[in-house]
C-alpha cells in the first residue's frame, strides 16, 4: 500500500494544465502529542477538463511560501512545464515562488505596455517552440 502511494505521488504529470488550484488546509495531527500541520493540496485542470490531485504533501509549522516553493519545484520536476492559470489565496510570497518556478512568462505581465507584452509572448513562443 504504502508502495502504490509513493508512486502515485511521484507519477509524471501532463505538460501543460489550463489551471492549478493550490492550498493548504491545516490539520490536527497526532504524533506523540496534538499539534497543527499543515497539508499543501494541488488539483490540476486539464485541458480537456479533467480534473487530477497532482498532489497532496505533508508540511511543518504554518503554512508558507517557502514549503509552496518545494510543492512547485516538484510539480515542474514531474513534467508540468506550464500552467495557464494557477489559483491560489493571498499568502505572501505565493505569487513569488510561482515566478520563481515558472519565470518564462514573467516578462510578458511585467511589460510596461501591450506592445511590449506581444514582443514578450513571441519570445517565449520561439523559444519553448524550439522545445517540441
Amino acid at each position: 500500500m504504502i508502495g502504490e502511494m509513493e508512486e502515485w505521488r511521484n507519477r509524471p504529470l501532463d505538460a501543460v494544465y489550463a489551471a492549478v488550484f493550490v492550498d493548504a488546509i491545516v490539520v490536527k495531527v497526532r504524533d506523540g502529542q496534538v499539534a497543527n500541520q499543515p497539508v499543501y493540496a494541488a488539483i490540476g485542470v486539464t485541458l480537456d477538463g479533467s480534473k487530477d490531485v497532482l498532489g497532496l504533501w505533508e508540511g511543518t509549522g504554518g503554512e508558507g511560501a517557502k514549503f509552496w516553493l518545494s510543492v512547485l519545484m516538484d510539480l515542474k520536476n514531474r513534467g508540468v512545464n506550464d500552467v495557464f492559470f494557477l489559483v491560489c489565496d493571498g499568502l505572501k510570497g505565493l505569487p513569488d515562488s510561482v515566478t520563481a518556478v515558472w519565470e518564462d512568462i514573467k516578462p510578458i505581465y511585467k511589460a510596461p505596455n501591450q506592445d511590449a507584452a506581444l514582443a514578450a509572448l513571441d519570445d517565449l513562443e520561439e523559444k519553448w517552440s524550439k522545445r517540441s
